[in-house]
């Protein structure tokens, strides 16, 4: 094995396998009527690959976490991208539908980028160092999917959808090439068996700072999937915007999100993770209560209410490494473990607050509903940080372990 596997990674290296890991969800979404109309089959079918493909991504997280901390960050990951190359060779290759369908699934394999980045730093630094990093990692998760359908109908146009199947490939290889030389073993401390990790779930969601993290996570979360589930009502039915005013509009709480990522990487070294949750929660919760006043007062504009919702974004991006941190600091040894079960729990989260938002919004309420929902979100998780700081004062946490000093 090269020497430079047996040390810490560079910062690069997981730049690039985080952006690999959710640049890979919606990269051909441009491309699914073409899909749809070369395989013959029907346009929700092909949606799958989008849909399915997050859902598959979402349960991954509870396998890939635990598969770490027994095997080492280095085997899951490699052995990940192997099934990634492989996956996207066969649905470039693919002659049917359920062919395709099947390798996409596989192709969710890489969501171990994500898992893995986030335990490597903690794994190697104490935990505000750990935020800080994270910060900075969150923003190519922001700015990967922004640029991926761009990216991806660009090369729809010039060569055909295979043609981003074929970005897949070739990047996913240069990826485990790197990795191979690059990425060192940072797991010092791999559990026994398996099941030992699986076991560990239940001492987890047993833990209620474990808790109060992931529902801050959670509760974030749902605001951002509010917005998108509610913003386009917003502003059809209120706004009357084309669909190009819509996309920049949406576009325009990412780029709070990566903001936010910049300060918490600016900031998180200094101050203490609940601080920074705190904080982050503050910005959202005051942005947001700020434009439902002025929609309540009767001033409904496009700019404040999406001026309003840019804060979430913001809020976001100071909050969300502080709480990954928090959640895999928990217990020294279920790092990979704590930030699946965090991630998962963060996704089911948001998804639930999108379906609530789909059930309350009308035409008639669309923009006070909205806000409304959202602020709900960022002050339950505003809670949630208000709790994990009471725990830390009334209820400290064990002393630290090496990796955490």
């Amino acid at each position: 094995m090269p020497a430079a596997t047996r040390t810490p990674p560079r910062f690069l290296t997981l730049i690039l396998l985080a952006g690999l890991s959710v640049g890979a969800l919606n990269m051909f979404l441009p491309s699914l009527a073409n899909i749809a109309q070369e395989f013959q089959a029907d346009y929700g079918l092909v949606n799958l690959s989008i849909a399915g493909y997050a859902a598959v991504t979402a349960l991954l997280q509870l396998v890939m976490g635990p598969l770490s901390d027994r095997f080492g960050r280095r085997p899951v990951m490699l052995s990940a991208l192997v099934l990634f190359v492989l996956a996207s060779l066969g649905c470039m290759v693919a002659t049917d539908i359920w062919t395709f369908l099947v390798l996409r699934m596989v192709q969710g394999v890489i969501v171990a980028g994500y898992i893995v980045s986030m335990a490597v730093i903690r794994d190697t630094v104490a935990a505000q160092k750990a935020a800080s990093l994270i910060g900075y990692l969150a923003m190519a998760w922001a700015i990967a999917p922004m640029l991926g359908p761009m990216l991806g109908g660009a090369l729809d146009e010039l060569f055909g959808w295979r043609a981003s199947l074929v970005a897949f490939f070739t990047f996913g290889l240069a990826v485990l090439a790197l990795c191979w030389f690059d990425l060192g073993e940072t797991n010092r401390s791999t559990s026994a068996t398996l099941n030992r990790q699986f076991r560990a779930y239940p001492e987890l969601l047993g833990s209620r700072r474990f808790w109060g993290y992931a529902l801050c996570m959670a509760f974030s979360t749902g605001a951002f999937y509010a917005f998108l589930g509610g913003a386009p009502l917003v502003a059809s039915a209120v706004f009357a915007m084309s669909p190009g005013t819509l996309g920049f509009c949406l576009g325009t709480i990412t780029a709070g999100f990566v903001l936010g990522s910049f300060l918490a990487g600016r900031f998180s070294a200094r101050h203490s993770l609940t601080t920074m949750m705190i904080t982050g929660r503050l910005v959202a919760c005051t942005g947001l209560l700020l434009g439902l006043a002025c929609v309540l007062a009767g001033i409904v504009e496009a700019t404040l209410f999406f001026g309003a919702c840019v804060f979430v974004g913001v809020g976001n991006g100071i909050t969300m490494p502080s709480s990954m941190v928090g959640a895999m600091s928990v217990r020294a040894s279920l790092t990979g473990t704590a930030a699946g079960l965090a991630g998962a729990l963060t996704v089911a989260g948001g998804a639930v607050i999108s379906a609530i938002t789909g059930a309350i919004l009308t035409p008639a309420n669309a923009p006070q509903a909205l806000l409304a929902t959202m602020l709900a979100s960022s002050a339950l998780a505003l809670a949630a940080a208000l709790y994990v700081r009471w725990l830390d004062r009334n209820d400290p946490p064990a002393a630290p372990t090496t990796r955490d000093t």
